[in-house]
């Protein structure tokens, strides 16, 4: 029997529920959903594992007083479930961040503290596993931006769970027994290369023989977690660093290799003149220990169009 339960959580202030929850660009006529903002509300199916529950999530506070109310429809939800799905909702909205000591640090910084100024309250969004940000970011590895989001959506259309609610179609990622036992020639068929599809596979087979399906990286040190990421088929720096910041919320993990922030760090700060890997490390230092947050409010400022040529 469909039931709806309700739960409100309280962000770390500030927080800005609309560029957090509404800043990707939700394509408005895909025939299907994993999550969209219409209205005020963002929306989302969630996978719990032994169920799957629609979550529908609104602010009911403001930027310096957030709270948010979360609005969740499945079949025979329980309490248990309520508090599973509104930890996950805090967690994906990075509910938890505490942006004080990022705005301090960058208080000198008379190109980032304006960033800040237009993206105040704007939490870093994240992954709900591992081995989602391990996938994405496989998918993700030398293609353009648009591109890669064609062939997420192929993915989890093709491989994703699902479930209709309230009289529509909604995708959650894809489990990893399902990418494990994927035939490269389907997943080929989904715009993926040889190589990535084979990477996909072997990282969805070593997530299943992981006994917790590489969640135990919470527990570890970056440079554990860099040295086991990499130690898999496909995985490089980028990879690894994006799974610190997407799915680990590390504070200082840095996705040196990604061409789009280069471009950004060159277009905001070196007038567009070149830079290469090795310069754009040396300058980023200037953000730890919060280059993840650095990171987020760089691309939030490619996203709106801040960086020429973008």
């Amino acid at each position: 029997m469909e039931t709806t339960l309700t739960r409100a959580i309280k962000p770390a202030a500030p927080y800005d529920f609309e560029l957090t929850a509404g800043q990707p660009n939700y394509s408005r006529d895909q025939e299907f959903k994993t999550e969209d903002y219409i209205d005020g509300s963002y929306i989302r199916l969630l996978d719990l594992g032994d169920k799957v529950a629609l979550a529908r999530v609104e602010s009911t506070g403001s930027v310096d007083d957030p709270e948010l109310t979360i609005a969740l429809t499945g079949d025979d939800l329980s309490d248990g479930d309520a508090e599973r799905a509104g930890r996950q909702i805090a967690w994906l909205l990075g509910c938890d961040q505490n942006l004080r000591p990022f705005y301090d640090a960058v208080g000198d910084d008379p190109v980032l503290s304006e960033v800040v100024e237009q993206f105040y309250g704007y939490h870093n969004t994240r992954t709900a596993s591992v081995f989602e940000a391990l996938v994405q970011a496989v998918m993700g590895q030398q293609i353009a931006t648009a591109v890669a989001r064609i062939v997420r959506n192929l993915l989890i259309q093709n491989y994703g769970v699902r479930a209709s609610i309230e009289g529509r179609e909604w995708y959650a990622f894809p489990r990893a027994d399902a990418l494990a036992t994927a035939e490269v020639g389907d997943l080929r068929q989904l715009k993926l290369s040889v190589r990535k599809s084979e990477y996909i596979r072997g990282i969805a087979q070593a997530a299943l023989e992981s006994p917790d399906g590489f969640e135990g990286m919470h527990d570890l040190p970056d440079e554990e977690v860099i040295n086991r990421m990499v130690a898999l088929r496909g995985v490089g720096q980028w990879t690894a660093q994006w799974v610190l910041v997407r799915a680990l919320a590390r504070p200082d993990g840095f996705p040196i290799g990604d061409l789009a922030l280069r471009r950004t760090v060159a277009g905001l700060y070196f007038d567009g003149a070149e830079i290469n890997d090795a310069e754009l490390l040396e300058f980023s230092h200037r953000w730890s220990p919060w280059r993840s947050y650095a990171t987020a409010y760089l691309f939030a400022a490619l996203r709106a169009g801040r960086v020429a040529g973008s």
